[in-house]
């Protein structure tokens, strides 16, 4: 099987070429925006993702495309309009790729899509059925992405997989979950000892198996599929796991919710309050009959991978 990788430096992306490099079956080859130093892999520098990348020769003779490369994860956006550079890059650059890779005779697109197309909090488990609210830029630049894919899709016939994964976490994650560690090993106190939500993530290793499950399973054509570990925690449980992952003490202060959200409210960072404070939980049944797969690692072995490798 012949794929091509984008964003094969990335979290995600330098994990799946790490696994799919192990498939004897795989012949992998990455693209990558400039020159890096990689082990294994047919290496193809196809520059920025944008409208007018050539991917010509990467493309050449590809049966899959797993497009993991994306503007996000910017924590302090410097730039002078944020929602024109996520969509110039996260639907431009990939509606660009996708258009070049049904030229080319590509079998399958895989995308790895958000959670956040469904929306940044809910009361029910959110469920592939559900109409899409992306609320911020990212999310809505995934959900125009998408929607520009399944034309592509309709017009050529080139399959289609669209993936939409909560918050990955895994070992050197960026975001909020590497912001959650840094306290942690502070041994900072968090004013998280009440916190009684629901959320659903995923660990590095099940959103890969689940790709990789991807790639020429018969019945993942042309779905939209969510992914999660299929176990629902809260804030408060995941400092505990985090810490107990760490060898460290949990340092958590039990403080009413509504305290932490009026405080949040009245210093701006209501948006910040809602992702630690708020449930968004992802029912993962449809990916689960479709394609017979289970998350194959639980929660708390998870976390203990986020640590095997740095605690001292």
């Amino acid at each position: 099987m012949n794929i091509l990788l984008t964003g094969a430096t990335g979290f995600i992306g330098s994990e799946m070429a790490r696994q799919l490099n192990l498939k004897q079956e795989t012949r992998l080859a990455l693209a990558l925006r400039s020159p890096k130093t990689m082990t294994e892999g047919l290496i193809h520098v196809v520059g920025d993702l944008t409208a007018d990348t050539d991917w010509s020769v990467a493309l050449k003779d590809q049966q899959v495309v797993i497009h993991t490369a994306a503007r996000a994860h910017i924590m302090k956006d410097e730039v002078v309009d944020p929602v024109l550079e996520y969509c110039r890059v996260n639907v431009d650059g990939t509606l660009n790729l996708a258009k070049q890779a049904a030229a080319a005779g590509v079998r399958r697109f895989i995308f790895i899509s958000s959670i956040g197309v469904n929306g940044n909090i809910n009361t029910g488990p959110f469920t592939a059925a559900d109409q899409p609210e992306p609320v911020d830029a990212y999310a809505q630049s995934k959900w125009m992405a998408e929607q520009g894919l399944w034309r592509i899709q309709n017009e050529t016939g080139m399959e289609l997989v669209i993936i939409r994964p909560p918050l990955v976490y895994g070992a050197n994650a960026p975001g909020n979950f590497s912001a959650l560690m840094r306290w942690v090993k502070r041994g900072v106190p968090l004013p998280l000892g009440a916190v009684h939500n629901k959320r659903t993530l995923i660990g590095l290793d099940n959103l890969v198996d689940l790709v990789i499950r991807c790639i020429d399973h018969p019945a993942a054509a042309n779905q939209m599929l969510l992914a999660g570990d299929g176990e629902d925690i809260s804030t408060t449980e995941l400092l505990r796991g985090v810490a107990k992952a760490m060898g460290r003490p949990a340092r958590l202060i039990p403080v009413p919710v509504t305290w932490l959200k009026l405080a949040a409210t009245l210093i701006g960072k209501k948006a910040t309050a809602e992702k630690l404070l708020g449930s968004l939980q992802v029912d993962i049944s449809k990916t689960r009959e479709l394609l017979g797969w289970e998350p194959p690692v639980t929660v708390e072995e998870g976390l203990k991978r986020c640590f095997r490798d740095t605690i001292a």
